[in-house]
């Protein structure tokens, strides 16, 4: 999948325009980099087109900075500038475009390091 590919998917699923699209990318994406431990964010990473890999590619956290499913949506709310209902949505948009992007073991891998309630933002 090529970048504007995945933006569009993005905004297409959120129901936003393109620029938005690529700012709740980066956000999406920055959040689940703070979730992710040992090298799971690179590893993902590898699987991304440029410009959407680079979110990925942070040291990870020796600990997750998330609990729960509201702090990871509170998150990417306060850095958005959006609120809760917008949030969900559009980082359930980027983790199901970010699901066809990468292959299905790579998911496996990252949606373990998630307790079961995250699953309402990774199934479209």
């Amino acid at each position: 999948m090529q970048y504007e590919e995945f933006i569009e998917s993005v905004g297409e699923r959120a129901g936003i325009g393109y620029l938005e699209a690529e700012s709740a990318t980066g956000t999406v994406l920055n959040t689940l980099a703070g979730f992710l431990v040992d090298s799971e964010g690179l590893d993902l990473s590898e699987q991304l087109p440029k410009g959407v890999a680079e979110h990925l590619r942070q040291r990870p956290p020796e600990r997750s900075e998330f609990f729960s499913v509201e702090d990871f949506v509170q998150q990417v709310g306060e850095d958005e500038g959006i609120g809760p209902d917008k949030a969900e949505t559009r980082s359930r948009a980027v983790l199901v475009v970010l699901q066809q992007a990468v292959s299905g073991g790579e998911m496996d891998d990252v949606r373990r390091q998630f307790p079961s309630e995250f699953d309402r933002l990774f199934e479209g």
